[in-house]
């Protein structure tokens, strides 16, 4: 009851102070260089990696039209999204505090002057205007914008390559409605992009005449959201089959409900202990890290099944976990040094996964010890009696256990390895995505069609100052339309596209004429043209108030509804400010290239995918290094443990063998490793040193023996049951971890059987009770 009463106080502890959090960025390893941490901003934050692409389709286009403006509608006062557009013409795009700045952000005074040439021909243009489709959009805005400098600024901030417009919307040449929705969370934030996604799908279901028309969406945080979604089923199913498996293993091998319940104790306190360390240490946990935590965590399951199996008639469960406690500790004490070469990784998410690991099973080891043996009943059925297993450690014991075993192996495994077809390590992170081809082909038609940027390429703007960064993109504007016009890339997003430089905003407005001046311009141009007296003062009144204004800056625009974006396109870092102008399908990717060198490193391409490998290899290296340190600490605490070279041989060259043969084996069937393979390499590791220390120990006797067999057949059976359900997912994450494992258990207790099982000869032997 005080064992019960600890675990409800801990897991109320858990409940009242763990945060869990499902932003992917928290396995990202630590950035080194300024490419690696522009990519893992860009990884949650950029403009790309933000947007959810929207098609409408099985309708009519007029009803898809009236559908995608209503989507508009719902979402565009939504605090999920930043924008949600469709084409349509936006009259918000500048609030009416902004507004007069429209002619310090428009062109037009470029190249024209508001006098009375310029603005005859613009109102001859509306007059034509006034008798087309077009005048109940135009009506509202003659008075106050008669040269139509917000239609223009909105045609600017459209998409470079926006699809075509009809019914007033976009459309794909299939006929679909398109819509961009950019959201305010971050892109691999699956939790706050499902939020998003629900409150897309929840606006567009309350839209009136909704018929047979169907909603579709992709984009990153789509495919973030489904993944999440897909491992969280897939684990659920496979620990609903693994438990009910395992509770079954464990009353066939125990034949006792109570001993199973209380079996679960240290299990469960490791899991709370795991948890509640980090709490206290992290504030809160990853979600990936539970979840591989509770995969690791199944190294505790042996210990009890240690104490369990290894029982003896006439002696306390107290004594017995007294014999076992010195191989126990060191098992514990070599699994949390393996695992500790997570936490020398840097990377948070690892780190955590260290903690919780290292943590629990510490907890377990020692509830097994001093807790366990302390609440099981006094009755049980020995281990050594179990029908059968006599027959099977005679057959093990007869088994040929020749000494060139080891070459053996070592040379098949080397000649697996040599021979193998693929690449060693995978560093195409794209390989190991779970998303299925249809949806990757069906993102790319959606991205094409909508002209959304690209989300490998990024084009890097730097300059001492945000201002500075937009007179760099003014500048390179010219030269990136040549690229443009020679098919090296589609189109290009420039932060000076949505804000000009304040130099250039402040000749334009040098351009504006004063108020008597733009008066006699006005009356002059509309001479004999239908607009009565006096129905442009709005106008005058906007040129006047821009004459005098503030030149516009990235903080002022912030608040407009286009604010977010410029926002994202322009960051500060240490003493310099960096401009993302995005890319929209590249082709030609060396003349972009070639861009760092004609301006000497102040605009230079990133390809996110060759930083993110880049990241990838010196975060392998470093784990690496830190499993080799692992390693050697590992074959010291077995030494030290042991204090015989003989015995060491015979613990960790089985385990060494193993491992080598699980690689050689994933190698010669064409896997290229990754770092999941070396979290299950280690996983496996730490069950097979538990095999080899067990099998090696001296016996006194057959039935200790037998006893010592059933145990590890327990073990090796409940990690199968768990592992090869993982072999079988239908994510590569999961299946690597699980095929790796699955092999590793197989090989490191073939092995230790035949390297650390040395053949006993006891004076007497009881019978096969079956």
């Amino acid at each position: 009851m005080v064992w019960l009463l600890a675990l409800a106080a801990l897991g109320w502890y858990v409940q009242r102070n763990l945060i869990v959090s499902t932003d992917l960025r928290g396995f990202m390893p630590p950035a080194q260089t300024a490419d690696q941490k522009l990519l893992l901003d860009e990884i949650g934050e950029g403009p790309g990696s933000r947007l959810l692409m929207l098609a409408l389709d099985g309708a009519p286009e007029p009803q898809l039209a009236e559908l995608s403006r209503g989507l508009v509608q719902a979402l565009q006062h939504d605090a999920n999204f930043v924008q949600v557009i469709n084409g349509a013409f936006d009259t918000a795009a500048l609030d009416e505090s902004l507004l007069p700045y429209r002619f310090l952000l428009s062109p037009t005074l470029d190249q024209n002057h508001f006098d009375a040439t310029f603005l005859r021909a613009e109102l001859e243009q509306r007059v034509e205007d006034l008798g087309s489709p077009a005048a109940t959009l135009l009506k509202p805005l003659l008075a106050r914008d008669p040269t139509l400098e917000i239609l223009k600024l909105a045609e600017r901030w459209t998409p470079p390559k926006a699809p075509t417009v009809r019914e007033g919307v976009w459309f794909s040449a299939k006929g679909e409605a398109l819509l961009l929705a950019q959201t305010k969370a971050a892109g691999f934030d699956p939790a706050a992009q499902a939020v998003a996604i629900t409150a897309i799908e929840k606006a567009f279901h309350a839209l009136p005449n909704i018929g047979s028309a169907k909603l579709g969406m992709s984009g990153p945080g789509y495919f973030a959201v489904g993944v999440n979604a897909r491992t969280h089923d897939e684990a659920e199913w496979i620990g609903r089959i693994s438990s009910v498996g395992f509770v079954l293993l464990m009353l066939f091998a125990y034949r006792s409900f109570s001993v199973l319940a209380l079996a679960a104790l240290p299990i469960a306190s490791a899991a709370l202990a795991g948890i509640a360390m980090l709490a206290l240490t992290f504030g809160g946990a990853h979600g990936i890290t539970l979840a591989f935590g509770f995969t690791l965590l199944g190294v505790a399951q042996e210990y009890p099944i240690r104490l369990l199996s290894h029982r003896r008639a006439g002696e306390t469960a107290l004594a017995s976990a007294r014999g076992l406690w010195p191989l126990l500790l060191t098992a514990i004490a070599s699994a949390c040094i393996a695992y500790l070469a997570f936490f020398a990784s840097g990377v948070t998410g690892l780190q955590q996964l260290a903690v919780f690991t290292i943590s629990g099973l510490l907890v377990a080891g020692f509830s097994t010890r001093y807790l366990l043996p302390r609440v099981l009943p006094e009755r049980f059925r020995d281990a050594a009696d179990t029908p059968g297993l006599a027959r099977i450690w005679r057959w093990l014991e007869n088994l040929p256990r020749p000494r060139w075993l080891p070459i053996v192996v070592s040379v098949i495994a080397a000649a697996l390895l040599w021979f193998a077809p693929a690449p060693f390590w995978q560093d195409d992170l794209a390989a190991l995505t779970p998303i299925p081809q249809q949806q990757l082909v069906r993102e790319g038609e959606l991205r094409t069609a909508l002209g959304a940027p690209d989300i490998r390429y990024l084009l890097i703007l730097q300059a001492p100052s945000a201002d500075d960064v937009l007179q760099l993109s003014e500048r390179m504007t010219p030269r990136l339309d040549a690229l443009i016009a020679a098919g090296a890339l589609d189109g290009i997003e420039l932060p000076s596209r949505y804000l000009p430089s304040i130099a250039v905003q402040k000749t334009r407005q040098a351009n504006l004429p004063d108020r008597p001046t733009l008066e006699a311009a006005l009356l002059d141009a509309q001479h004999d043209l239908p607009f009565r007296a006096g129905l442009f003062a709005p106008f005058v009144d906007d040129v006047e108030t821009a004459r005098k204004l503030a030149p516009l800056t990235p903080q002022q625009f912030r608040t407009s509804p286009l604010g977010a974006r410029v926002d994202a396109m322009l960051s500060e870092h240490n003493d310099h400010w960096l401009g993302l102008a995005t890319l929209i399908g590249v082709h030609d990717p060396a003349k972009l290239a070639a861009l760092e060198s004609e301006t000497h490193g102040s605009v230079r391409l990133l390809d996110l995918k060759g930083a993110s490998e880049s990241l990838l290899i010196a975060y392998r290296t470093r784990i690496l290094w830190a499993l080799g340190v692992a390693i050697l600490l590992l074959a010291l605490t077995v030494t030290i443990a042991l204090r015989s070279a003989r015995r060491v041989w015979h613990v960790l060259a089985p385990m060494t063998l193993a491992t080598v043969l699980v690689l050689a084996v994933l190698r010669a069937n064409g896997v290229s490793l990754s770092l999941f393979h070396l979290v299950a390499l280690t996983l496996a590791a730490g069950l097979g040193l538990h095999y080899a220390l067990f099998f090696e120990r001296p016996v006194r006797d057959a039935a200790e023996a037998r006893r010592t067999l059933h145990a590890t057949l327990v073990c090796v059976v409940s990690a199968l049951l768990v592992f090869a359900l993982l072999a079988c997912s239908t994510l590569p994450v999961l299946r690597a971890i699980g095929l790796t494992v699955s092999l590793g258990v197989a090989f490191h207790f073939c092995l230790s059987i035949l390297m650390a099982y040395e053949r006993q000869t006891p004076a007497s032997e009881p019978r096969d009770v079956a």
